[in-house]
């Protein structure tokens, strides 16, 4: 089955109940977003109505605050609708969060949601939402009993002794740490981009890479790494302002080991696996390329290890 997609908070209207409610802006859908996911799924699955998630775009810090705002997103909207859509979702409303939106209390969005056949809503405890963040668990149960749908509040999930958040796993990625980030995530965690055309330094080197535009994805440290291209295939990628070369701005280059084919406007999956060293600038050219050669002799031994 198709996942089904809104875009307006009317929209919901006209679904045929009872629905099935998961609310929160559930950035990267990390294990704790999942319960209360999962949550939906299972009392729709159970009633024989409809799951949705209700999520916000851009992410409502970025209007209220943007100067706390998360520089980069754990998933973009469109990797978020597949992870639910894995989850068993039936239904995706993502709401356009801006100042007007911002502004609408709390008391009228679930207002605005029950007019539609809501049977169950799914949160986290600590969530809060609607005008200055007023809204919060303790409301949704006084208005759970005007409206008549059942509430359910999921405690956090903890992992290594403390609860699962975005923020924190963004300082994971940051560090490289992604043994703690696939705990956190229940998942590897993989970027996107598209494969563009670049300077084509790597050919000249002997090692051509692939030059990917990435979107405001969470990115770890700069340095070469032993990357995961596409779910199958391994390789060896440099992050960084390239100073050897004089780079003007942070790219990602990827050498896929044993491959040869033009990836120009393809779109590629990376998964970082091992941290192989620092980025450095280098005294010429031949000193960067023989790097480039252990480097890549490196990776490839991790690789089979």
């Amino acid at each position: 089955m198709m996942l089904i997609r809104l875009d307006k908070l009317e929209d919901l209207v006209r679904q045929q109940g009872p629905l099935h409610l998961a609310l929160g802006v559930f950035d990267g859908v990390h294990k704790g977003h999942q319960v209360v996911i999962d949550q939906a799924v299972r009392a729709a699955r159970a009633s024989g109505g409809l799951s949705f998630v209700v999520t916000f775009s851009p992410h409502p810090i970025q209007v209220i605050a943007a100067n706390k705002a998360p520089l980069c997103l754990l998933a973009s909207l469109e990797e978020k609708a597949a992870l639910m859509h894995s989850h068993g979702v039936d239904g995706l409303l993502v709401i356009h969060f801006d100042q007007d939106f911002a502004s609408l209390a709390a008391e009228d969005f679930v207002r605005k949601l029950c007019e539609a056949d809501v049977a169950s809503i799914s949160v986290g405890e600590d969530w809060r939402f609607g005008n200055k963040r007023l809204g919060d668990v303790a409301l949704l149960r006084r208005m759970a009993v005007e409206f008549g749908f059942e509430l359910v509040a999921v405690a956090p999930v903890i992992w290594d002794e403390e609860r699962i958040s975005s923020s924190r796993i963004r300082q994971a990625i940051g560090s490289g740490n992604f043994n703690a980030v696939e705990a956190m995530l229940g998942r590897p965690y993989v970027i996107s981009g598209k494969v563009v055309e670049g300077r084509k330094l790597g050919r000249t080197l002997g090692f051509p890479t692939a030059n990917l535009h990435f979107t405001e994805m969470q990115l770890p440290k700069d340095g070469v790494w032993l990357v995961e291209v596409n779910g199958q295939q391994r390789g060896i990628a440099n992050l960084g302002m390239q100073p050897t070369v004089n780079g003007s701005q942070r790219t990602l280059e990827v050498h896929i080991f044993d491959f040869s084919a033009d990836l120009y406007g393809h779109m590629l999956r990376i998964r970082f696996l091992h941290f192989i060293r620092e980025e450095r600038k280098f005294p010429s050219i031949d000193a960067l390329r023989e790097q480039i050669s252990a480097d890549v002799q490196l990776a490839r031994k991790i690789a089979l290890d």
